[in-house]
């Protein structure tokens, strides 16, 4: 990955917003609690719900027993970043993988990263809805 030496001052953005162009989506958090309004996606056995009423972009995620999403997705919460084109970023630079690219719904393409125990997800929305 770029800039293994890299180190960040207080006052710095992080260098996946300076200078990786990667703008913050939301913050997906693990919960065994429901959240009023939750939307219920069958193929992850998983509930979300929060999202569109956060001025923070925070977004629960309820798994059920048997989600086939990746357990560490599932234990621990997630920052989200948009960006242009998920495969140019993919292949830019050595990331560990734990979902590949995919689309959960309305075109939009997300891919799950970890880095350092930390999940990151890619998220591509249509050209068109920009």
């Amino acid at each position: 990955m770029e800039n293994c030496d890299y180190k960040r001052h207080d006052h710095e953005q992080p260098l996946a917003i300076e200078k990786w162009g990667w703008r913050y989506h939301h913050l997906g958090i693990p919960t065994n609690k429901p959240i009023i309004g939750e939307t219920y996606l069958e193929s992850y056995k998983l509930y979300v719900g929060g999202f569109d009423k956060s001025p923070f972009g925070i977004e629960w995620m309820r798994y059920e027993e048997g989600s086939p999403v990746n357990e560490l997705i599932q234990a621990v919460p997630h920052i989200a970043f948009e960006v242009d084109d998920i495969d140019f970023e993919l292949s830019r630079f050595n990331f560990n993988i734990i979902t590949a690219p995919n689309s959960p719904g309305n075109d939009v393409r997300v891919a799950m990263i970890e880095h350092n125990g930390a999940v990151i997800e890619l998220i591509e929305f249509p050209k068109n809805k920009k």
